[in-house]
């Protein structure tokens, strides 16, 4: 096949620009990224980094939801049997605001009202950066509390394996 040599310059500089786009760096992961200050006040939420997945956001919101239910947090290992497990349905506008949380699933009544009480202290959460579908003005997500007997609880986000 006779290529000439133009050619084979312009086929050259597609290849490169083609390689150039065919992956992108590994995300950084979380625990690597600088660290966010922790506002304790009620009214302001810490701000993640613009560009997180909903997979790091669900992780910077499970850190914020801990860090204003402190005294409600067991840490450690996972008992082998969890006494109660609630899931939360969050939604959350572009600035942070909680606009509606509901519980999907829930046996224990108590656990719920616990659940959905340290949702509503943790309000409002960090904002979520380039993750709201066009036009839409609030995201939503859900939570998973575990539960020990003492009513304390992890989030499934956080904990480590059972």
């Amino acid at each position: 096949m006779n290529i000439s040599f133009r050619s084979q310059a312009l086929l050259s500089t597609l290849l490169a620009v083609l390689c150039g786009c065919a992956s992108s760096p590994p995300p950084v992961p979380v625990e690597e990224r600088s660290s966010i200050a922790i506002d304790r006040e009620p009214t302001a939420a810490p701000t993640p980094p613009p560009s997180l997945t909903l997979d790091a956001y669900k992780a910077h919101v499970a850190r914020h939801i801990v860090r204003r239910n402190a005294d409600r947090i067991f840490s450690g290992r996972l008992p082998p049997m969890l006494p109660a497990i609630v899931v939360v349905n969050i939604t959350v506008d572009g600035d942070g605001q909680l606009t509606d949380v509901q519980v999907q699933r829930a046996r224990d009544a108590n656990a719920a009202r616990i659940a959905m009480a340290s949702m509503l202290r943790s309000g409002p959460l960090p904002r979520p950066h380039g993750l709201l579908a066009a036009n839409s003005r609030a995201m939503t997500f859900s939570e998973t509390f575990l539960f020990d007997r003492d009513y304390r609880f992890q989030l499934r986000t956080l904990a480590g394996p059972q």
